[in-house]
């Protein structure tokens, strides 16, 4: 299993210092957030990407994939009744695809609460199926550039629009496409699952749904810097043959970024060490 930082946790470094500094911790890949590189992260060239490419292999970590999707520009909705909104925010999204493949990344995490959740006057039904279209409408750019687009279960403080793991998978079935899968945050299990992240690896895993794993702790700080325990979760993981990224999410950064970035990959990597057959 690759060890990755969400970028973002660092982000008051430029992109060089981040990739050189995740790599001196031991991190093997940045995931990335778009809007941390560009305003509008639907502009980011092929021509940046090569640059952003060559300075992380220059610094000897990789771009393992994207997170934060929608987050920029403002406006985004891919199930809202705005229909102008809805076709401009799959525009976003294919090119965000076209982004993650030129970045040598392998997936792209759908998280954007904010962008997709249902409004109070609009109809669940409806809104269901307008998220099925925009998802299976790139779908197939997902699979032509060869990556996973995932969407991602987020709790109800979030929002009110796939909250669990089952709920992600009801739309995988609908899409059916290769390239559409979902993922375990451990933060939202814990606030959305009636199951353990360790039952719900052992059953989803083996059906081939789950694409990618994000570690934070349920008080939103990193692995290691609360009350949940990982050992279970990463045993669960070896067992059922998960060989993918397990990326670093903190979002309440304790003393700063930088300290909670190292002490998420020590303790995660103490516990693969522990752990291991």
């Amino acid at each position: 299993m690759k060890l990755a930082l969400c970028n973002e946790v660092i982000r008051e470094k430029d992109f060089a210092e981040q990739c050189a500094f995740a790599a001196a911790l031991g991190y093997q890949a940045l995931e990335l957030a778009p809007f941390t590189v560009a305003s509008e992260p639907s502009t980011i060239d092929a021509k940046a990407c090569a640059e952003m490419r060559r300075i992380a292999a220059q610094e000897g970590i990789e771009i393992c994939g994207l997170h934060w999707l929608l987050v920029a520009p403002p406006g985004l909705s891919l199930n809202g009744p705005d229909e102008a909104a809805r076709r401009h925010t799959i525009d976003v999204m294919a090119r965000l695809i076209a982004i993650c493949a030129d970045l040598g990344g392998q997936y792209l995490v759908h998280g954007s609460p904010a962008q997709r959740s249902v409004a109070a006057d609009d109809d669940p039904k409806v809104a269901w199926q307008r998220a099925v279209d925009s998802f299976r409408a790139v779908a197939a750019d997902a699979e032509a550039a060869g990556v996973t687009y995932c969407v991602e279960p987020l709790g109800p403080a979030e929002t009110n629009f796939i909250n669990r793991i089952e709920e992600a998978v009801a739309l995988i079935e609908e899409i059916d496409s290769p390239a559409f899968k979902t993922m375990i945050d451990t933060k939202a299990v814990a606030g959305s699952e009636a199951e353990t992240a360790e039952a719900l690896i052992e059953r989803w895993v083996p059906r081939g749904m789950i694409a990618h794993v994000q570690f934070n702790d349920q008080n939103r700080r990193g692995p290691g810097q609360g009350e949940m325990k990982f050992a279970g979760i990463i045993r669960a993981l070896r067992r059922t043959g998960y060989d993918g990224t397990i990326a670093m999410e903190p979002f309440d950064y304790v003393p700063d970024g930088a300290a909670a970035a190292a002490r998420a990959i020590g303790y995660v990597q103490g516990l693969l060490e522990a752990t291991g057959e």
